[in-house]
């Protein structure tokens, strides 16, 4: 396998940890200069959709919500997701993986989640210097 082969299954590998699939419309929240870029790219290159904007008009199957420390609210940020999500849609909170400027704290994200009436189902290493928090509306909502 050659080193750029290697390259884009890794980088596909990305998407795929957050159990995206072809076809999905993702919309990204968030986006700043260290949003990384890898993640991104592979989330095109599987879903085969650029991802969309916070002005997209439509329902989405997953939100893509960068957040900081610093960003503000978060339960806000949460509720103005969920809004756009598609019945059994799914949000990925991405926050800077601990020990990194704007690292929130996991307690923080359950308080804010369970506040907006989501529940949290997995987290992972969603990039190098990201964590990812998969957060759905409960069944009985949806």
């Amino acid at each position: 396998m050659s080193a750029t082969a290697g390259q884009a299954q890794g980088e596909r590998g990305l998407a795929e940890r957050l159990g995206l699939k072809a076809g999905q419309v993702v919309q990204e929240v968030g986006w700043d200069e260290d949003s990384d870029e890898a993640l991104r790219q592979s989330i095109e290159e599987l879903t085969g959709n650029e991802m969309v904007d916070e002005d997209y008009e439509d329902v989405v199957d997953v939100v893509l919500l960068w957040w900081r420390d610093e960003d503000g609210d978060l339960f806000d940020a949460l509720s103005d997701a969920m809004t756009a999500l598609a019945d059994g849609g799914q949000i990925w909170l991405l926050t800077p993986k601990a020990g990194r400027d704007g690292h929130v704290e996991p307690s923080d994200i359950g308080e804010d989640a369970a506040t907006a009436g989501l529940s949290q189902t997995s987290s992972v290493s969603a990039a190098r210097d990201w964590s990812g928090t998969r957060l759905v509306a409960p069944k009985a909502r949806r």
